[in-house]
């Protein structure tokens, strides 16, 4: 990636986040992979599955473990966990984005809403009636809060992102673009053959350092709040539907989708692409594999859960479609072929 606006010593990276350096000190102004970092930059050895591109790597510097530093050609930052610790040094390096504060000319702001100090409003953004802007918040281009919602201090929202009625943000939230939160639930009652519409009237609370990514959609609550708990962390094309609870600490990765009801606990790690039945409940610390489906409570803190059929060549997946179909008969003779092994008085196998 680009250098940041200034280098930094390996020395200095080391004393700020607890690493131990190895070989001799140096500036770095930048990160990279292993494979393409070169000149001054940092990269870091997480994952075994890049341990062959380590030997030939041109970085500056490399965080890793202690087992790996044997085999590091460069400077070696040794962390206990070198994701962690690159993630932290990596933000040395993240350019700034911020604009001065101020509310531009094009957005709309009502006269009864109150903005807190150093806020940034973009333009063509608008803020409702009665809304609450925390200090230090900025909110792009294009992104519309509606009547009574309130932000709080530090809250970054990027363009475009829309804001129902009655929703409550926390501090230091993220939402980046695309997100609608607060869009009604999916709430239709079957009257005479045809849909009649159930009202949402509970709203959306997210508490603090949540982030949302592009494009995920969280509803409001039908009677009660749809809640985020502090530090949930939303992947992009996230669907979280009425009357949800997710506990705090919890990530979730993109094209999951969470039905109405639902309560996840805290520490939980969903997969790409799983989904959660409405009106289950997922214990504490659980962590269900991409693409599964949670069908029923999962009660066990810690458990992991994991049902998926990866895909396979089309003519072995159509012999076992053809073997799936037969699979009651099969069983119904299993079954007869048990009968009479107890009645001829042996064990079954």
């Amino acid at each position: 990636m680009p250098a940041g606006p200034s280098a930094h010593r390996l020395s200095d990276i080391a004393q700020r986040f607890d690493l131990t350096l190895r070989g001799e000190d140096a500036d770095v102004d930048g990160v990279g992979t292993l494979r393409g970092a070169a000149g001054g930059q940092i990269s870091f050895l997480a994952n075994p599955g890049y341990r062959p591109d380590l030997p030939g790597t041109r970085a500056a510097a490399v965080i890793l473990r202690e087992d790996d530093a044997a085999d590091c050609p460069t400077r070696c930052l040794i962390a206990a966990d070198p994701y962690l610790a690159f993630a932290r040094v990596a933000a040395l390096f993240a350019p700034a984005r911020d604009v001065p504060p101020g509310i531009h000319a094009d957005a709309t702001v009502d006269p009864t809403a109150k903005i807190g100090a150093d806020v940034r409003i973009g333009p063509r953004a608008v803020i409702g009636a009665g809304c609450r802007i925390g200090a230090g918040s900025a909110i792009g281009a294009g992104t519309v809060i509606e009547a009574n919602s309130t932000l709080g201090r530090d809250c970054r929202l990027y363009a475009n992102v829309t804001i129902g009625h009655e929703v409550r943000l926390g501090d230091r939230v993220i939402i980046h673009p695309g997100v609608v939160i607060g869009a009604d639930g999916f709430g239709i009652a079957l009257a005479d053959g045809s849909w009649e519409k159930v009202p949402q009237l509970g709203g959306v609370v997210i508490g603090d350092d949540c982030e949302i990514g592009a494009n995920t959609t969280i509803d409001r609550g039908a009677v009660d709040d749809t809640v985020l708990e502090e530090d949930v962390r939303v992947d992009n094309l996230v669907q979280i539907a009425h009357n949800v609870r997710i506990g705090a600490h919890t990530a979730i990765a993109a094209m999951t989708g969470i039905a109405g009801s639902a309560r996840i606990g805290r520490y939980c790690l969903l997969a790409g692409g799983s989904g959660v039945l409405g009106h289950v409940e997922i214990a504490d610390r659980v962590t269900v594999g991409a693409r599964s489906s949670v069908l029923e409570p999962i009660t066990e803190t810690g458990a992991t859960w994991s049902a998926i059929i990866p895909a396979q060549p089309l003519r072995k997946w159509q012999r076992n479609v053809a073997l799936l179909r037969r699979l009651e008969d099969i069983w119904r003779r299993v079954r007869r072929l048990e009968k009479n092994l107890k009645t001829e008085g042996s064990e079954p196998v």
